[in-house]
């Protein structure tokens, strides 16, 4: 027995040989911003990013040109380290950067396997079909849209949210599309601000607390400063609506069987994540994949106490097609269903944003632009001109890029920056994911005109919360 386990586990530390990092008086990575590598990586950054920016047009999902920019990228880096004879600090740097993309990765499917479960459930349905049975004022609703937004969108995704809200924007208002366009308006900045003071709100806000930046409570602060951020502007554009009631809509919508309790289980996973973070001390992702065990043990009671089930388990699959278009309303739930329903172009773009920035800190161009940024023109304005950039560029590159940078900043100017990238986007339509989406979901009713109307409104919510920051939150700086 002793024998047939050491001859596989010898196998395998062949295949996979342990990764020992080499000590800091060994070795250190070159400087090559001015080699041949480093021009061919900037060219292919921003080549794939050309397309990145252009997937709307040439229908080419995001992820497949950053990774190949990302397999480039390190490609290149490792044939000049093998020529230097230093292959291993090659390796273990990109080792480090999927043991990272690796730990979100899995907080990322967790949560997002709750979100889709929830989906399925109808508990988004349910909320929608409530608005808009409510027979609400235009300006009612304008606020409730925002308000369940602003917190949906803490805990949920961003897209998901602003697509919810819009969706009921939509039921009731299709015939004012003064309404709809602000209301859409106001539903992206309520999103982005929701996500900017929870660790779980948005990709960037998960990275800093993964990244040991800012505790789990310590996001908190950033309550009332993201709550500015929303309520300012949606305060002035108020007055734009439309005093009207639309015409009152009957719809009821029953959440299915379970949705509650998953409700309840999503919350103990985020409080597993958080024990196993803070009093464990053990990545939060581990706490999160324990999570993903309480839906799979629920999803298996589902599934055996399934009330279309078949009374033979090995009967025929055209039968139990048969009893599931009798049933539709009753599905099986399927827990690796709701895993293959993940958005995985984001997931893997993720990917491939995460090793192109590493590549270029590596090539040593973070340390030359961080010690422009941070160096000459301070951590504050560096910080708010991040928030600016995440207008035009995803605020998922960005923000990496300063995780990689690690300046020597306080807790504070942490904090700023997380809320400065999560809520910057909200400026430009194409600033964020939910802004491209509902453009799309509204045809034609909002657009990027209609929101670059609002983004004096919108840019006087970013400086107030900003300054809101500083003034409460004086003592962390």
């Amino acid at each position: 027995m002793g024998l047939m386990l050491k001859v596989p586990l010898a196998s395998l530390l062949m295949v996979f040989p342990l990764a020992v990092p080499a000590s800091p008086a060994e070795v250190q990575a070159l400087d090559l911003t001015g080699h041949w590598v480093g021009y061919l990586s900037i060219a292919a950054f921003v080549l794939a990013y050309i397309f990145v920016v252009l997937e709307e047009v040439t229908e080419l999902k995001k992820s497949k040109p950053m990774m190949l920019a990302a397999a480039v990228i390190w490609a290149a880096i490792a044939v000049v380290y093998n020529q230097h004879g230093e292959p291993r600090l090659a390796e273990d740097a990109v080792r480090t950067l999927v043991l990272d993309y690796g730990e979100l990765l899995l907080f990322l499917i967790v949560s997002i396997t709750y979100v889709n479960a929830l989906e399925e459930r109808q508990v988004f349905e349910a909320v929608r079909a409530w608005l808009v049975s409510k027979g609400l004022g235009y300006r009612s609703l304008f606020w409730i849209t925002g308000i369940l937004a602003f917190f949906i969108s803490s805990i949920s995704n961003n897209m998901t949210t602003a697509m919810l809200m819009t969706a009921v924007v939509m039921a009731v208002g299709k015939d004012n599309p003064r309404f709809v366009a602000l209301s859409c308006v106001n539903t992206v900045v309520a999103v982005n601000a929701g996500g900017a003071f929870c660790p779980f709100g948005d990709i960037t806000t998960l990275m800093v607390w993964q990244q040991h930046k800012i505790t789990f409570w310590g996001f908190f602060v950033l309550f009332i400063p993201s709550v500015i951020n929303f309520v300012l502007p949606a305060a002035i554009m108020h007055f734009a609506i439309p005093v009207a009631r639309p015409a009152e809509i009957k719809d009821v919508t029953k959440m299915k069987r379970g949705a509650k309790r998953i409700i309840a289980l999503f919350l103990l996973t985020i409080a597993t994540a958080v024990v196993f973070s803070n009093v464990l001390h053990l990545p939060a992702a581990v706490g999160m994949m324990a999570g993903l065990t309480y839906i799979q043990f629920f999803g298996y009671f589902l599934h055996i106490t399934h009330r279309g089930e078949p009374s033979v388990p090995t009967e025929l699959m055209e039968r139990r097609e048969e009893e599931e278009e009798a049933h539709p309303g009753e599905e099986r739930f399927d827990i690796f269903q709701k895993l293959a329903q993940l958005e995985w172009d984001t997931l893997l773009f993720f990917y491939g944003v995460v090793l192109c920035v590493g590549g270029l800190d590596f090539l040593g161009y973070l340390s030359r632009a961080s010690q422009f940024l941070y160096g000459e023109l301070g951590a504050t304005p560096a910080n708010i001109l991040v928030g600016i950039a995440s207008a035009f560029v995803d605020n998922i590159p960005v923000m990496f890029a300063i995780l990689s940078m690690n300046p020597d900043i306080s807790t504070g100017q942490w904090l700023l920056v997380t809320l400065t990238a999560g809520v910057g986007g909200s400026l430009l339509s194409v600033g964020s994911a939910a802004g491209v989406a509902l453009m799309g979901q509204t045809r034609g009713a909002y657009t990027f005109l209609s929101h670059l109307k609002w983004m004096p409104v919108i840019a006087l919510g970013y400086a107030g919360s900003i300054a809101a920051h500083f003034w409460l939150n004086a003592d962390l700086f």
